[in-house]
C-alpha cells in the first residue's frame, strides 16, 4: 500500500492534444502526440496505444490527464515525454481519460 504523500509525487495535469499522428513504427498501434500543458510545463510528446477507440483527427483539441514527471521513455526511434491516461475496456483496447468539462491545460488533478 502507499501513502498520500507517495501518490502526491505523481503530477497527473490536463493537457489539449495539439495534433496526434499515426506511429507505424511502434510495437503495438499507436499515435503519436503532442500535447499542450499551458506556460508552466509547455508542450511534451506522448505515445498513446488508444487506436481502437480514438480517430487521430478527432483528437485534436481533446483534453486529456497525462502524468508530467515520469523520465521521458524511449519507443522506438520516438521519446515519449509524458504518460497520457487512459483506461483499458473489456476487451483491453485503452480508451482516454478526460475531464468532463472544459478546464485550462495545467491544471493539476488533485
Amino acid at each position: 500500500m502507499i501513502t498520500y504523500d507517495d501518490f502526491d509525487k505523481v503530477d497527473i495535469r490536463v493537457g489539449r492534444i495539439l495534433s496526434a499522428e499515426e506511429f507505424p513504427q511502434a510495437r503495438k498501434p499507436a499515435y503519436k502526440l503532442s500535447i499542450d500543458f499551458g506556460p508552466e510545463i509547455g508542450v511534451k510528446r506522448s505515445s498513446a496505444q488508444i487506436v481502437k477507440h480514438h480517430n487521430p483527427a478527432a483528437l485534436v483539441g481533446t483534453l486529456v490527464l497525462a502524468v508530467v514527471n515520469f523520465p521521458v521513455k524511449q519507443i522506438g526511434p520516438f521519446l515519449s515525454e509524458v504518460l497520457t491516461l487512459g483506461v483499458a475496456d473489456e476487451q483491453g483496447d485503452v480508451a482516454l481519460i478526460r475531464p468532463s468539462i472544459e478546464v485550462p491545460p495545467g491544471s493539476r488533478m488533485f
